[in-house]
């Protein structure tokens, strides 16, 4: 009786699958490692700040309001200008100090090419910050549709 032989199987395959056990091992392992460890990163290291008696400084931004009605009529700050008028305003607010944050306003009726034409001029004269103000749409029954 042979339990066991030296003779080669010829039908004898390799194992071909990959023994998952210990790696879900090592994994269950390292797992509890960096549970038990991580309350132990959480400590606090007691600093003296100095104190500065100091008050910041306070910084308001410097905004205009370009407004644009219907007739594509352009007004800075509540003033109508014409368009060569704003390039130069444009010009003289982008060499200042700071140089202050442009509100466009526009009806809803402006033609989108009077607009294109002022956010060019802002940004061929160096101004970056350009915000659009918009006014919320009334309270309807229908308020979560849009127009």
């Amino acid at each position: 009786m042979a339990f066991g032989g030296l003779e080669k199987k010829p039908a004898a395959a390799p194992m071909a699958e990959i023994n998952m056990t210990p790696l879900i091992d090592v994994m269950l392992v390292l797992l509890v490692i960096f549970i038990i460890t991580a309350p132990l990163f959480t400590h606090a290291i007691r600093l003296e700040l100095p104190r500065v008696a100091a008050a910041p400084a306070p910084q308001e931004p410097h905004t205009v309001t370009l407004s644009i009605d219907a007739a594509n009529q352009i007004y800075w700050d509540g003033t109508a200008i014409t368009l060569a008028q704003m390039r130069t305003d444009f010009a003289t607010a982008a060499h200042s100090d700071s140089p202050p944050e442009i509100q466009l306003r526009a009806e809803r009726s402006t033609r989108y090419e009077v607009i294109a034409q002022v956010m060019g001029a802002a940004q061929q004269a160096g101004l970056e910050r350009i915000g659009f103000v918009t006014d919320p749409p009334a309270a309807t029954a229908d308020s979560h549709q849009i127009q």
